[in-house]
């Protein structure tokens, strides 16, 4: 089927050093972007038989992760870096919706990290957030290699490699669109809805678990839409509120191990900029 994409919206898939957003690094990403018109455009640029960007995280590869993915600290020793690349990357997903597997609580957040770091102002502001491992595992609860026999009816060859979990990752999306069109859903007040649609808008609606108004939920916004922190001795009051009469707490947390993400909330909030 076709997606009711009003822009475009750019697939993604990390490999990376581990698991911690704050200090982990990438070393190989794979896009796809699927125009409106329903074309579909892989970066990297085919490199012989390989799609691939591989990166040099400038870090070693730990040995148990490296068994995961594939991906050695001898393979990237010359690769470039992500500051090298970052530009390259950012221009492909301007203005573009971006979506993944698992891509809302890891991918896009480790994204915001790397780019932040290469001072690229990166913000998820004006895009649709898809994460298909929301949709799938809210209406099915399992895995992305049995949620592609499941969905697709095919076996998940390469999986842990990035070309291949992001194109997975997007025939699974098609699919799940196609096959809730009309399933009913109920949340957990009971309310019941059919909340998996052919619209981005709406979908991006449905992935959300938590208001974050960062992107891993250290501050979210209260039932009346103010900031609040999500963490710590302030847990529930509003963060303006906090930085008003606790200013060493904003120090505390710029020099404290919180992702630059937050970093950059935090001083949005302090200096009065709308989120």
């Amino acid at each position: 089927m076709k997606l009711n994409l009003k822009k475009p919206l750019v697939f993604f898939d990390l490999e990376t050093t581990g698991t911690n957003v704050a200090s982990d690094r990438i070393v190989e990403i794979a896009f796809v972007k699927i125009m409106p018109d329903g074309s579909i455009i892989q970066r990297p640029e085919k490199r012989g038989k390989e799609h691939r960007i591989l990166i040099n995280p400038e870090q070693e590869i730990p040995l148990e992760t490296s068994m995961i993915h594939g991906v050695y600290t001898e393979d990237v020793k010359d690769a470039p870096t992500f500051k090298e690349m970052a530009p390259k990357f950012f221009k492909f997903i301007h203005g573009c919706d971006l979506g993944g597997f698992n891509s809302n609580r890891f991918d896009i957040p480790l994204l915001a990290e790397e780019f932040l770091r290469a001072g690229i102002d990166f913000s998820v502001e004006d895009r649709n957030l898809i994460d298909a491992q929301v949709i799938f595992h809210m209406m099915e609860q399992r895995t992305l290699g049995a949620g592609y026999q499941f969905y697709c009816n095919k076996n998940l060859e390469g999986a842990h490699e990035a070309l291949a979990d992001t194109m997975a990752t997007y025939e699974i999306f098609e699919a799940q669109v196609e096959r809730y069109a009309d399933t009913v859903f109920t949340d957990k007040k009971g309310v019941e809805s059919k909340p998996i649609v052919n619209d981005m808008d709406q979908l991006h609606e449905f992935c959300q678990r938590t208001n974050n108004v960062d992107l891993l939920g250290r501050i979210v916004y209260n039932e009346n839409k103010i900031p609040v922190f999500n963490f710590g001795k302030y847990r529930g009051q509003a963060v303006k509120d906090v930085l008003d009469r606790d200013s060493g707490y904003y120090g505390w947390m710029m020099q404290g191990d919180f992702p630059l993400y937050t970093k950059k909330v935090l001083s949005d909030i302090k200096n009065g900029k709308a989120l």
